[in-house]
């Protein structure tokens, strides 16, 4: 007598196998916009306790420069130029110097590798890193803008800028930020390069072009954050060329998504070495 067949598998509503049928197929890579948000609301949670003091940090640095260049600088394109450079400044020391210093630790520390193995997109990690650490920025730049208009008496009707100039600069600043951590072979070395950033950004964005050597001033065209300071510089005239201002605002985007495409591609490198 012949031994009963083996009852057939339970087909799909396609026709395919069961779950029984051979291994469950790999889960689907996330995609960028929801990864995005997933890593910016935890890098925010993480970095909130431990950064908020450095904010107060960048907020009075910014602050007391303002003040001892009130003594140099007494109004006119001159004063306009230092507000502007003190408030950019504060996105400076945090989307520039402390992103380097994370991905710097976080290569160190073998974080990239936990990243890696989550179906995120790597311009999600990088973005949503970029996006919570330049969100820190936010209270400090307003202030800073707000106190040295009136300490300088300018015009604070063109400070409605600030909405542009914050998220403009702060990726571009936290796209160089985050390639410097990632390329950078020791944390070490991170930490250096985003002082020196954020140095290269105190002396050329602060002090006025004017009085910078045609050769700095050649340097400053190059930094990424120039264009945030010359929109909001310009914004804080009496009679703000808007066209002027959304020129710069124009190339500080541009400038970001290079800068962002770059910490993308550094944090490809980073991950497969």
């Amino acid at each position: 007598m012949a031994a009963a067949a083996p009852p057939a598998q339970p087909l799909g509503a396609d026709g395919a196998a069961g779950p029984g049928d051979g291994p469950a197929p790999l889960a689907a890579r996330a995609r960028v916009r929801p990864a995005l948000g997933a890593v910016y609301r935890a890098q925010l949670s993480r970095a909130r306790v431990a950064r908020i003091p450095l904010l107060f940090v960048a907020t009075f640095q910014s602050l007391g420069i303002m003040l001892l260049m009130r003594g140099v600088v007494d109004g006119g394109a001159e004063a306009r130029a230092v507000v502007a450079g003190s408030s950019v400044l504060v996105v400076a020391f945090v989307a520039l110097n402390l992103l380097a210093q994370y991905f710097g630790q976080l290569r160190a520390s073998g974080g990239l590798d936990h990243y890696a193995t989550l179906p995120v997109p790597p311009a999600s990690v990088v973005l949503g890193a970029a996006a919570a650490y330049a969100s820190f920025t936010v209270p400090g730049v307003a202030v800073t803008a707000v106190i040295g208009a009136l300490l300088f008496h300018l015009p604070l009707g063109g400070l409605w800028v600030l909405v542009a100039v914050i998220p403009l600069a702060g990726a571009a600043l936290a796209g160089l930020g985050a390639a410097l951590g990632l390329l950078a072979p020791k944390p070490e070395l991170a930490t250096v390069c985003g002082q020196l950033g954020m140095s290269a950004a105190l002396l050329l964005g602060v002090v006025p072009a004017g009085r910078l050597p045609l050769p700095l001033q050649w340097v400053r065209d190059l930094l990424p954050s120039t264009y945030g300071v010359e929109a909001l510089g310009r914004a804080l005239q009496a009679r703000p060329d808007w066209g002027a201002v959304t020129l710069n605002l124009a190339v500080c985007a541009a400038v970001g998504a290079v800068s962002l495409a770059v910490a993308t591609r550094a944090y490809r490198w980073a991950t497969v070495r």
